[in-house]
This record gives structure tokens, sequence and C-alpha cells, in this order.
């Protein structure tokens, strides 16, 4: 079977294109061009509906959402290590996975598309500004679970998932106006991953900035 994954520069499908160049896998990278509006071309639409990236193809099947396509990628390619393969460590994992897709992540929805929760510009402003401040805790946790992990990496032994997804939320939070380096410990895990040969694989075919913050 052929891999192909739909990704946008920057986006959250970062975190299944680091894991496709960490697992060493054959895949094919497909740009979505977001600003202009590739994702609602009736061609996007026919693969995913909602529009969204990422989208991987696995032969015949599509497979939408984060956790769904992190899970579908560590049954198919269990050597690679992408999830710890059993326990506790690897329910720890998944329960971090979670909690980082279902909370930290609409948390960011909120602050970079308010005008998605209602049409009002004041609403709008009031929701992005209260939206921030909660973003700025969420990455307070998890600086504080980066500081105090006992494994070389936020995922375990090898880097994956969750170093990845941090990455991510660092380098949004630059667009909120918070420094990233203010979050030492998330900071330097980040360059790390970076740094990953295969990952930086990701980080140049996606030409991503690590550190997009400007101070006001």
């Amino acid at each position: 079977m052929s891999l192909k994954l739909y990704y946008a520069p920057g986006a959250c499908s970062f975190v299944p294109h680091a894991l496709l160049e960490l697992a060493g896998a054959p895949f094919e990278a497909v740009l979505v061009k977001l600003h202009k509006g590739e994702q609602r071309s009736p061609e996007y639409l026919a693969l995913n509906p909602r529009g969204q990236v990422p989208v991987l193809v696995d032969g015949d099947a599509v497979i939408t959402q984060i956790v769904a396509i992190v899970l579908h990628l560590d049954q198919r390619l269990p050597e690679a290590g992408l999830l710890p393969p059993a326990g506790l460590a690897r329910t720890r994992v998944i329960e971090t996975l979670a909690w980082m897709n279902n909370t930290v992540h609409p948390t960011f929805t909120h602050v970079f598309m308010p005008q998605k929760f209602t049409d009002q510009p004041e609403a709008q402003a009031a929701i992005k500004a209260h939206a921030t401040a909660q973003y700025r805790q969420l990455l307070g946790e998890i600086e504080a679970m980066v500081a105090k992990k006992t494994a070389p990496w936020l995922t375990g032994a090898n880097p994956g998932v969750l170093d990845a997804y941090a990455l991510t939320f660092l380098r949004w939070g630059g667009f909120a106006g918070i420094d990233p380096t203010g979050y030492p410990h998330t900071w330097a895990l980040a360059q790390a991953f970076a740094a990953v040969p295969a990952v930086a694989r990701a980080v140049e075919r996606e030409k991503l900035q690590l550190n997009v913050y400007k101070p006001a």
C-alpha cells in the first residue's frame, strides 16, 4: 500500500508529517495551500468533506483527525516505535495526546479564528483575549510536563507525537504574541526535536521558522 499525506505548512498536519519522516516510511507529501482556499476545492472536499488537514490516504483508506492518524500509523508501522508499545507508558502518551488535541488545540483555534464562534467584532476580540490567556496557561502545563519528564523525549525513549505537538503549540504561541523562550524547557525540546534529521526534513519541506514571535 502507498501512503499519502495532505498537509499545510505550520498546521497541525506537521504532527503526522514528522512521524512519517521519523518512521522512515516512503510516503507522498501533498501540499494544501490553505491561504488560497485549496481545502475548499471540489477535489479536496471529495477527499475530506470537512475541508481540513491533515488527511492520510493509505491505499484505498482515507483517514482524518490527528489522533486517528497517529494510532493508524502506529499500527501500520509498529517497527518505527512511534508510540510506546504497551502498558501504562502507552496509555499515558495517548492520554496526553488526547488532551493536546481536545483542549490545547481548540483553545488556539479560539485565538486564531474567533470568527468561527461569533460574527460580532467586539465578541471576537473578547474571545481572542480570553483564549490567549488560557493558551498561556496551557503552554505552562506543557512546560511543567517537559521539565519533569524522566525520558529523553516527551513521548518517551524516542522522539514522537507529543514532541511534535509541543513544538507546534509553542510555535503557534508566537502568532498570539507569546514569546516561546519564556518556556525554556519546551523551547529547548522544540529546538532539539526540529534538529533530529528526520524531523528536519519535515521542517525544511514546510519551510518552518520555529520562533515567529515579534515583540509589540
